[in-house]
């Protein structure tokens, strides 16, 4: 578990994939995040979550006060936060979708588009590379903080996340297969964010995990070698 900062309101980590944010509803023994990390940082308060398979920056609060700031910093949309995925398919340069959604809206318990009865939801999206094996590099910015967005978006935009066997097409899985992509391929790369304390404006990040990297070495070889 990477520390990433410390002080005596916040702390900032990098979280690995495979860690649960919170705990386990059904295996009370699976470790997570607090259990993890209160036996050697003391009392924590879970700010917002990562879902298990994704990696890279979460903030905890070593205060309840701190806690309430920056709970109203998420209520209000004020934070700030870019995800790298691998995406499958040629995504545009820049692009976004801002169509509503209701958590838990299926019989698999996803997270899915209902203009109807959804609520209001956008996420933006930046082309970082595309990959002629059929993939793309892309930068996700949440704007709202529904559970599964981005993966539900890209999903609903024809662009599944690779190694997301939740939110896929049969196309999507097959790929992720073939290239043994192991997990999501989603990375919370940054956050910014005013302090709990001195309400100045921060960003940290978190570098692209090595498992992350060796799936784009694969492309690249494999672009090379064609």
């Amino acid at each position: 578990m990477q520390i990433i900062f410390e002080d005596k309101a916040i702390l900032v980590i990098n979280k690995p994939s495979g860690v649960l944010s919170i705990a386990d509803g059904y295996d009370k023994t699976a470790p997570y995040l607090r259990s993890i990390l209160e036996p050697e940082y003391g009392r924590l308060w879970i700010v917002h979550r990562l879902d298990k398979e994704t990696s890279g920056v979460m903030i905890l609060a070593k205060s309840a006060s701190s806690h309430r700031v920056l709970n109203q910093q998420f209520s209000e949309h004020l934070i700030e936060k870019q995800y790298a995925a691998l995406a499958f398919g040629h995504c545009p340069d820049r692009f976004q979708n801002a169509s509503s959604l209701r958590i838990n809206g299926d019989r698999r318990h996803r997270t899915v588009v209902d203009l109807q009865k959804g609520k209001a939801a956008l996420t933006e999206f930046a082309l970082v590379e595309y990959f002629d094996s059929g993939f793309s590099l892309i930068s996700a910015f949440p704007k709202t903080g529904f559970s599964h967005q981005i993966r539900a978006h890209l999903l609903h935009l024809g662009y599944p996340i690779l190694g997301d066997h939740l939110y896929c097409t049969p196309d999507s899985e097959c790929l992720s297969n073939n290239f043994k992509i192991g997990r999501v391929a989603l990375h919370a790369y940054s956050v910014t964010f005013l302090h709990p304390e001195t309400q100045k404006k921060t960003t940290f990040s978190a570098d692209i995990p090595p498992d992350f990297s060796s799936w784009i070495d694969t492309f690249n070889k494999k672009r090379a070698s064609v």
